[in-house]
């Protein structure tokens, strides 16, 4: 990729895809951005232009990489696990339960890993750990295994 300021309007980043398209995305002093696709066979003219509002560019931005903003959201691999925060409510069904009822692993395949207690990280809890509501639990596996840990942990 690369920049160029344009004095007065903002900065230009040009960027050439692995196929051979280019792109080109002006970032306005405004906080408005414009996006243009250029043609194939002339890479100078530009084929579209598309002018985005600043909510509009937050809202391409979270469509694009939506980790970027999800606090919930620690890792994707290519192997396809992911990594999760999950908040157990206080009105959880599991709030003063231990880790092994919720049959977490069998039922789901995912993994609680630690649990976040106020300042205090429990690192591999046991299944004998009991559980409190506003417990942070930071769940891997498949992305339908961790929201299917998420489904369990909120029963209330």
């Amino acid at each position: 990729m690369s920049t160029t300021p344009l004095p007065g309007i903002g900065v230009q980043y040009d960027l050439t895809t692995r196929e051979q398209r280019h792109l080109s995305v002006i970032a306005h002093r405004d906080g408005a951005r414009t996006v243009n696709v250029y043609r194939t066979d002339d890479p100078d003219a530009c084929a579209q232009s598309l002018r985005l509002t600043e909510p509009e560019t937050a809202s391409l931005i979270d469509a694009l990489a939506p980790s970027h903003h999800s606090p919930n959201l620690l890792s994707t691999t290519d192997l396809g696990l992911v990594a999760e925060r999950i908040e157990l409510s206080s009105v959880s069904y599991w709030n003063g339960r231990v880790l092994g009822d919720t049959r977490m692993r069998t039922e789901t395949g995912a993994s609680i890993v630690a649990v976040l207690r106020r300042a205090q990280a429990v690192p591999s809890p046991a299944p004998d750990f009991r559980l409190a509501g506003g417990d942070i639990l930071i769940v891997i596996g498949t992305r339908e295994g961790v929201e299917a840990a998420a489904a369990i942990l909120g029963r209330e």
